[in-house]
């Protein structure tokens, strides 16, 4: 069995503000930064074998952290991103709704297939990260290995490794800093 640590980026000021990321790179901000410190510290002791990352610089400053502490080294993988927002990125809820009315509700009457212009759909984000985590197993089997990533996909792997409807995605998305454990 495989141990899997699904990590969550700590916060930006996008986080604080409520601007959607996707696949903006944006970087941690002073709190983010002390809550990747504090997140290695705790996971320091778990005898890791192995740290991934999205390559977003949020996920990888958080994975840096804990790659500082453990002397692990940060694999990098960009199927670890969070859903890609499109033309939405950098945006407020509420610069979303003005600019982009009827997509908008649209995407709230089914964001399981209604995209942002530019952006992805919850299956492919499904088919990515999956391929990702089975890669991940696949290299590490019986061992204990931190995910560092981004809410939404995180969420997504989390649902689809207990066999829960994508559905429930939105409702299992992890606070920034916060981390879970799978067991596959």
């Amino acid at each position: 069995m495989t141990r899997i640590y699904l990590v969550r980026h700590g916060q930006t000021d996008w986080n604080v503000e409520r601007r959607w990321q996707g696949h903006a790179d944006i970087p941690l901000n002073a709190v983010g930064l002390a809550q990747a410190e504090q997140v290695a510290h705790r996971l320091a002791g778990e005898r890791l074998q192995a740290i991934y990352s999205s390559d977003l610089q949020r996920a990888r400053q958080t994975a840096e952290a804990l790659s500082r502490r453990t002397g692990l080294p940060v694999h990098l993988d960009a199927r670890l991103r969070e859903i890609h927002q499109g033309e939405w990125q950098g945006l407020l809820v509420t610069e979303i709704e003005a600019r982009y009315g009827e997509a908008f509700q649209r995407r709230r009457m089914d964001p399981y297939n209604v995209t942002p212009p530019g952006g992805e759909t919850v299956e492919q984000v499904r088919q990515r990260v999956v391929q990702a985590f089975e890669d991940i197993l696949a290299r590490h089997p019986t061992e204990r290995v931190v995910v560092v990533s981004h809410g939404f996909a995180l969420a997504v792997a989390q649902v689809h490794y207990q066999g829960l409807p994508i559905q429930q995605a939105w409702e299992m998305i992890p606070d920034n800093d916060e981390w879970r454990v799978l067991e596959l």
